[in-house]
């Protein structure tokens, strides 16, 4: 998982050894792995809240939709763009 491809079978959740906290209505991130520091925003914030319990990309898409005003399908390919980018990085597990 470590190229960023997401497997829509299995369940996506948070790599060990990352700190996140809440700063102005944002989630930042620091990877104790490489040192990096990144900022989630809101709704990446509200992403990693969500998988602190291993869910699927259509478990994390429904529980969004349901909170934000959002087509599925653009929610969707959201979703999998911020996943992917956290796999590029370590940040997060595919089953």
């Amino acid at each position: 998982m470590m190229n960023g491809r997401i497997d829509d079978e299995r369940a996506i959740g948070r790599a060990e050894g990352n700190l996140a906290s809440k700063m102005d209505g944002d989630t930042v991130m620091m990877s104790i792995a490489n040192g990096k520091y990144y900022n989630l925003g809101q709704v990446g914030g509200r992403i990693w809240e969500l998988i602190e319990q291993p869910l699927t990309i259509g478990e994390i898409v429904g529980a969004l939709t349901e909170e934000y005003e959002i087509d599925a399908a653009l929610c969707e390919l959201q979703v999998r763009t911020f996943l992917a980018n956290l796999a590029e990085e370590g940040l997060v597990v595919n089953g």
